[in-house]
């Protein structure tokens, strides 16, 4: 399955009014990120960092979620995540080129 083809599947999912266009589907990254990153900090807590295979899935539920998120933040943006992603990846290599990955700033 390519980017743009879940895009467009997740999309048939996407339940939430017109007037919350990219608000709705932003707070639910972030509520997402959230409720991944609380489960790798319990990993560390409660399982001294060792991911489980019943722990790894429940990560990967979490992934999916935040991945149907970014889905729709890009679909109300009017781009494709295969977009997203070729340009993610230009400004990655970018950095690389220039010995510019470590370091912080949207711009380095």
């Amino acid at each position: 399955m390519t980017l743009d083809a879940y895009q467009q599947e997740a999309r048939k999912t996407a339940l939430y009014p017109e007037a919350y266009r990219l608000i709705y589907p932003t707070l639910g990254l972030a509520g997402e990120a959230g409720e991944l990153a609380n489960k790798v900090k319990k990993v560390l807590r409660d399982q001294g960092g060792e991911v489980t295979e019943e722990i790894r899935k429940a990560l990967l539920a979490e992934l999916g979620d935040v991945l149907w998120y970014v889905a729709q933040v890009a679909t109300d943006l009017g781009a494709s995540l295969e977009a997203v992603a070729q340009a993610n990846l230009e400004k990655l290599r970018s950095r690389q080129e220039r010995g510019k990955l470590g370091g912080s700033g949207d711009t380095r």
